[in-house]
């Protein structure tokens, strides 16, 4: 219970920074697209551990573990520096046009991924369904890889899918709520503490 907590508080974290940006510019975000946010992480991380369970199949002996503990490691080192990823990202896509969606094309995930609040790209203050998706998209790449490396490592998959869908709806609605408090618009990074939690999630998969 332990792993799946700090495989999915990890995961989360994000969400909630996220949100709390949006509440903090006043952007609101519906319950219903509150649900397909966390809908799209669950579902993301859920086809990545589908895809970690195959690898795992198929490497012997110890392997998959061992590689499971490399990706969470190597991931979680990545998200002690990620601001200065983020950074670098939102220097080359600063575009007050609208974000598009094309096949094979990121470029709009990208900028979300650096910016969260360019993601109601219609200024409306308020998250549609498309413009939620755009930001389930952005804060689902770490899943992706969390997810293959958690799985070589044996976690409870079912455990963690429900955590992740029940936990990030919460912390979403948590952080609009406590963004709408604040008098004007702050800015931090969490990141770090993202990190931390995955390198000691690969280390105590090791060790056990």
């Amino acid at each position: 219970m332990l792993e799946s907590l700090l495989l999915v508080s990890s995961l989360c974290i994000d969400s909630f920074v996220a949100s709390i940006a949006y509440g903090t510019s006043k952007i609101r975000i519906p319950p219903l697209c509150i649900l397909i946010i966390n809908l799209v992480c669950t579902l993301t991380l859920a086809c990545s551990l589908f895809i970690g369970s195959i690898f795992k199949n198929l490497l012997p002996g110890n392997i998959p573990m061992l590689l499971g503990f490399f990706l969470l490691m190597l991931l979680g080192i990545y998200r002690l520096f990620e601001y200065i990823f983020k950074a670098y990202i939102f220097k080359c896509s600063k575009s007050d046009r609208p974000l598009t969606f094309k096949l094979f094309d990121f470029q709009f995930v990208l900028q979300v991924y650096a910016d969260e609040i360019k993601a109601d790209f219609d200024n409306s203050k308020c998250l549609n369904v498309k413009e939620s998706f755009y930001l389930a998209l952005a804060l689902s790449l770490d899943s992706l890889t969390v997810g293959i490396g958690s799985s070589l490592c044996n976690i409870n998959y079912i455990q963690v899918l429900i955590l992740c869908f029940i936990m990030g709806t919460l912390l979403v609605s948590i952080g609009v709520f406590l963004g709408r408090r604040f008098a004007q618009k702050i800015h931090f990074e969490l990141s770090w503490l993202s990190g931390v939690l995955l390198i000691l999630l690969a280390i105590l998969r090791v060790l056990k």
